[in-house]
């Protein structure tokens, strides 16, 4: 039988934490760097880190468009704390730069996900804060929160799978998940095991 193929892009951030996790769990890893890396994938990661860098890296490898169709065109997709960023069709900041010139919102950048996040909305790095508390399907979770967004709005046909202090913090969407949090900084596999099935 073939293992799984979840492919992990691999520009910036902490994407080595979610293969470790998925080779624990018997699945086979693909780096994504380039368009070529996209084929053969059984499902993909979005990892945490900086999403405009990443944002920009998505263009300047030519992954940006290939990347946005496979997710659209049904590919299982997981996007955690900057990948949720990345998915999120309507990106809302938080952070005030009293010396920017351009007040205008964030651009949204693969746009996949009906939903508003807002960025860095428990502040900075000091800040990060670990809650545990139910997700749908997966009971309770151990959710690491590190300069985190969470999601202010989502369409009425986006499942909510979690919330802490009234804010939602994990939703699903057709083939897509987003997390506000961290579940390969866990020691906790059952998000990535429940992402395995679905691939």
């Amino acid at each position: 039988m073939r293992s799984i193929n979840i492919g992990v892009l691999a520009l910036q951030g902490a994407f080595i934490e979610h293969e470790r996790m998925l080779t624990d769990l018997g699945a086979v890893c693909t780096e994504i760097r380039q368009p070529s890396d996209l084929t053969g994938l059984d499902g993909i990661i979005l990892p945490g880190g900086e999403s405009t860098v990443q944002g920009q890296l998505l263009h300047k490898s030519r992954l940006f468009m290939p990347l946005r169709k496979l997710i659209s065109d049904g590919l299982p997709t997981l996007g955690t704390c900057a990948g949720l960023i990345l998915m999120a069709q309507e990106i809302n900041n938080s952070t005030t730069d009293s010396t920017a010139q351009n007040k205008t919102a964030p651009v949204a950048h693969l746009g996949t996900l009906p939903v508003t996040v807002r960025r860095n909305a428990y502040g900075r790095q000091l800040s990060s804060f670990v809650t545990e508390q139910p997700v749908a399907g997966v009971r309770n979770y151990p959710m690491i929160f590190i300069r985190a967004p969470y999601i202010e709005r989502a369409d009425e046909n986006v499942e909510i799978l979690a919330k802490v202090d009234g804010n939602i913090v994990a939703v699903k969407y057709r083939n897509q998940i987003g997390l506000s949090f961290h579940p390969e900084l866990s020691e906790n596999t059952k998000i990535h095991e429940w992402f395995l099935t679905i691939a």
